[in-house]
């Protein structure tokens, strides 16, 4: 506030409240912004239907889901809630975006300590939440600290999955459930490619000023609709955006930061913060579905970019 008051010449006071207003339009933007561009899924998604690596096998699916944490300013009395393995006050947020980098749902104001999974079936169970579930035959992937259930498909569990560990050492990748883990955590890297560019460009997330924490959950909506705002307009000339579509593999390093799986250090004040994940409704049915497209990446000749 003090830097932008300096830069246009006007009081704190002014500032503080055309940002008010400012995000106020943001919030109202948001409805229009933060949805899927087909909120019917009628289409495959363009980077499955171009990419022989995962089409047809992952042509039904319609985004990924993931949780992230920013930093957070709350009273003291509140701090052990936000605080989790991080170490430092956090907010929690329950994020889906398409494959264009973009957001189609939030979930935000959770506490640091409150684990992904407990966030995502209040959101999927609660009506008020509007949660898009997909369609018939359609579904999101998620990683391991998610359900396996109807329309959300998880990895293979105590299997290798994330792309750094296929990365390190010299094992070759073997077996049907490491070649689909693989192909399903490539996929799935648009989520942290998404968080990466939404981090980097909105300096406010890594610290936030001294708000309410209902303003604070208000500043995650608003830049996300500028996110979205910025990669749907038609120039598409973007730094950050730019950055990610010339290396299919590059994760801006903010994407990263606070993350509750990157830092395993659990705290004191939360010592339940890994609650067992139990598989939900269908779950036999998307068990077999991961089956059916892992046999069909290792007997399909032509699919050998993951081995």
């Amino acid at each position: 506030m003090r830097l932008t008051s300096e830069r246009f010449q006007h009081s704190t006071e002014t500032i503080s409240r055309f940002f008010a207003i400012g995000l106020d339009a943001l919030t109202l933007l948001a409805a229009e912004m933060i949805k899927p561009l087909d909120p019917q899924f009628m289409n495959i998604p363009a980077k499955i239907l171009n990419d022989d690596r995962y089409m047809p096998y992952f042509k039904d699916c319609i985004g990924a889901i993931d949780g992230t944490h920013v930093d957070a300013c709350v009273p003291v009395d509140d701090q052990v809630r936000y605080i989790g393995r991080h170490g430092t006050p956090t907010q929690n947020i329950m994020a889906i975006c398409d494959f264009d980098m973009c957001f189609t749902y939030v979930v935000p104001g959770w506490e640091g300590s409150a684990h992904d999974s407990r966030i995502f079936q209040r959101a999927v169970n609660d009506p008020s939440c509007e949660f898009p579930h997909p369609p018939p035959g359609k579904y999101y992937l998620v990683d391991a600290g998610y359900p396996l259930q109807r329309g959300i498909l998880k990895p293979y569990p105590e299997t290798r999955y994330h792309l750094p560990d296929f990365a390190r050492g010299n094992r070759p990748i073997s077996g049907r459930r490491e070649i689909f883990n693989k192909a399903h955590s490539s996929l799935r890297s648009v989520i942290e490619r998404t968080f990466g560019v939404w981090k980097k460009k909105w300096g406010i997330l890594r610290k936030m000023p001294q708000y309410t924490v209902s303003k604070q959950c208000v500043i995650v909506v608003a830049t996300m609709t500028l996110h979205n705002y910025i990669r749907r307009h038609p120039s598409r000339v973007d730094r950050e955006f730019n950055a990610c579509d010339m290396d299919a593999n590059f994760v801006h390093r903010q994407a990263y930061e606070l993350r509750v799986t990157r830092n395993r250090r659990a705290t004191n004040a939360n010592p339940n913060i890994d609650p067992v994940t139990i598989e939900g409704s269908g779950a036999n049915e998307m068990s077999a579905l991961r089956d059916f497209i892992a046999d069909q990446l290792q007997h399909d000749h032509r699919y050998n970019i993951f081995y």
